[in-house]
């Protein structure tokens, strides 16, 4: 029997494209044809119940899957500072979002298949593994199905595992990487990527081969299940667009998994 190679060695690849959306800024028309999950806020950090149900509905037209966005109660810094919180605060914060997205999505007959923090409150928990175990228990009290999108290689993803919570791991498209795989905090030069060449070299890389040049210029390793895109972003209707034609154009299959 003749083995045909080319067909035996093909790796068939596919990706989840999320993003941060019903943040206030208003491109979720443009945005959502081209990616497979949405994020979105729960009114603490930006939003509210209208701008959830809307972002929804755009969501249900593309088939895009839905997830709650929760972050730190602080409007004027867009949920980016980090705030101090008892263990209860911790875990009612997450609760009373999720459950302000729940009465919003359930009768519009929305399936809620994921959850994933903002800004501060998702940069804690990846560093930190009690605020994760919380974090990851109190989703378990809610609903034990449902996924939790972490920064890959994170203690929010190790204590996902460690309970049994299903997870997504997450790489950013339009972020940079620092040698120990965390990103690099915003308020140093070049944490933003923002050329669509470099940003979507980027995200083929991460897919094809989990690895991502870091800002020091080494290779590290990355597993990547989803990618996202920060819906506030000046180039992010840009990234979406190009990173939609070129994984297409790799034979890569943008679906929620």
């Amino acid at each position: 029997m003749q083995i045909n190679y080319t067909e035996t060695f093909m790796k068939s690849f596919s990706i989840d494209i999320n993003c941060d959306m019903g943040e206030g800024v208003g491109n979720e028309a443009d945005i959502m044809p081209f990616i497979s999950s949405a994020n979105i806020s729960c009114g603490f950090h930006a939003g509210s119940q209208d701008t959830i149900k809307r972002t929804i509905e755009i969501a249900q037209q593309y088939n895009v899957a839905i997830g709650a966005h929760p972050g730190y109660n602080d409007r004027a810094n867009f949920g980016r500072i980090s705030q101090y919180l008892t263990i209860l605060e911790f875990a009612e914060l997450i609760a009373e979002q999720f459950y302000a997205f729940e009465k919003v999505a359930i009768p519009m007959g929305a399936k809620i298949n994921h959850i994933k923090l903002h800004g501060a409150l998702y940069n804690d928990c990846a560093r930190d593994t009690n605020l994760s175990k919380i974090f990851i228990q109190t989703i378990q009290a809610i609903n034990p199905l449902l996924t939790i999108y972490g920064l890959s290689g994170s203690n929010t993803i190790q204590q996902a595992i460690l309970l049994g919570q299903p997870f997504s791991r997450e790489a950013f498209a339009d972020r940079t990487y620092q040698n120990n795989g965390q990103l690099t905090p915003r308020h140093l030069e070049h944490a933003m990527i923002e050329d669509a060449n470099n940003a979507s070299a980027q995200v083929i890389r991460l897919v094809k081969e989990n690895k991502v040049s870091s800002i020091q210029g080494d290779d590290i390793d990355v597993l990547v299940d989803t990618i996202c895109i920060h819906g506030d972003g000046i180039h992010a209707i840009e990234f979406a667009e190009r990173f939609y034609d070129d994984l297409k154009k790799n034979n890569i299959e943008i679906k929620n998994k």
